[in-house]
């Protein structure tokens, strides 16, 4: 089982709304704020949205390497794991993801088979996950873990019974991606015959003919001009604001449209699980399509072998790596963070980063905008130590099935 951080000072939602706050209370940005941080302060990504194999790709991941990751979903540290990396040190505020993340690392390590895993993370409807759950994971779970899957909700089922259905249509990115096929149910389009295409003609057809002309109608638009319309996906106060700032009709509408069009269209359908979840709300069965890296037979072995490496921590990125030694770290893995963050913040961050960093060490994010938001508001002293790989990073931006951030980026230590 892995190494389980039990620091009492993280245990605080205290760190989650620090991140968040930036305004007064009573402000309409400090309102934003506040109601971004309630929606967020549950369940958000069952699964992760940043695609793990253009992170091992950039990373360059190799054996020997000692990585800090962003938990979000899992997936990515699971994945991470296929490349049998020396350690995995994984941080995230949210404590439902901290939760999520012990589950599947006490799924591979408990459950009998590939099989069972499979069962569990990649398929719906079966309802023996839960009786699973009982039979081999909640007796090898540290406490606050087991006691937080067996809690009860209003309808009284515990939460481990979600996987008994599709866990994937909880959590609050789950709900928004609910919210938006009724809508274009609404508009009279069923988004779930996408995954009828049989080609990636088909896809671009079903694109322009049923999906784009829904970015045109006056009540989406009006909607995805407001703020609090897309917190579902995930996306802060400051993120919105630096995103419809960009279009001349302070509008999410097009650069949605433009997001969707690349999960639909840019890559085979059989090839891209983060489309099957948008469209249909689950993983493509065997016959249909691949399975995320972590839950591919092939990796398995692998990942399992490897769950001793890695330690999960309720903290910030910036706190765990102040309690770790000089030059002591490989690969860092930030996911959006950054566009959450104040330049203090940022600045926080930076310092610790080249401090704990080895020689050759890459840095990997997403932002919302196109463009590295590091420039200008990172100091130069720090920044100067670094070399921004902008070929590669807009190469990789580019194979990224996931397809909801606007700049992938690539940092490596100078010599």
């Amino acid at each position: 089982m892995a190494e389980i951080a039990h620091d009492a000072g993280y245990l605080r939602n205290r760190q989650l709304r620090d991140a968040l706050l930036q305004h007064r209370a009573f402000s309409k940005k400090g309102l934003s704020e506040r109601l971004f941080g309630l929606l967020f302060s549950g369940l958000v990504y069952p699964q992760i949205w940043e695609d793990p194999d253009v992170d091992m790709e950039a990373m360059t991941l190799q054996p020997g390497h000692h990585v800090i990751t962003i938990a979000s979903g899992g997936c990515n540290v699971l994945a991470y794991l296929s490349r049998s990396p020396e350690r995995i040190d994984v941080v995230d505020l949210n404590p439902h993801h901290i939760a999520l993340n012990r589950l599947k690392l006490a799924a591979f390590s408990h459950l009998p088979s590939h099989a069972d895993v499979v069962r569990l993370f990649g398929m719906e409807q079966n309802r023996s996950n839960s009786a699973s759950f009982d039979l081999f994971l909640a007796g090898r779970l540290d406490p606050a873990t087991r006691s937080y899957w067996q809690r009860r909700g209003l309808t009284g089922r515990r939460r481990i019974e979600a996987f008994d259905h599709n866990i994937y249509k909880s959590g609050l990115l789950g709900r928004f991606i609910a919210a938006g096929h009724i809508l274009a149910r609404l508009h009279g389009v069923d988004l779930t015959q996408f995954v009828k295409s049989r080609s990636v003609r088909e896809q671009r057809e079903f694109f322009d003919t049923q999906i784009a002309p829904l970015f045109d109608k006056p009540f989406i638009r009006w909607l995805t001009a407001r703020k609090s319309s897309l917190f579902g996906l995930g996306i802060p106060p400051q993120q919105y604001d630096e995103l419809a700032g960009s279009t001349e009709a302070r509008s999410m509408a097009p650069i949605l449209r433009q997001r969707l069009e690349k999960l639909a269209c840019h890559f085979p359908l059989q090839d891209n699980y983060f489309a099957w979840q948008a469209f249909a709300r689950r993983y493509p069965a065997s016959h249909e399509g691949s399975l995320p890296t972590y839950l591919r037979a092939e990796n398995y072995l692998a990942i399992r072998d490897g769950i001793e490496r890695v330690s999960v921590h309720h903290a910030s990125f910036t706190e765990l790596l102040a309690r770790k030694p000089a030059t002591s770290v490989d690969r860092y893995v930030l996911l959006d963070a950054q566009d959450w963050m104040t330049d203090e913040q940022l600045n926080d961050l930076w310092s610790e980063i080249g401090r704990t960093a080895t020689p050759g060490s890459r840095v990997i994010f997403r932002t919302a905008g196109e463009r590295s938001i590091l420039e200008g508001r990172v100091s130069e002293p720090l920044l100067r130590r670094w070399t921004y790989l902008a070929e590669r990073s807009l190469e990789l931006n580019q194979k990224d099935r996931s397809a909801i951030y606007g700049g992938f980026h690539i940092y490596e230590l100078r010599p």
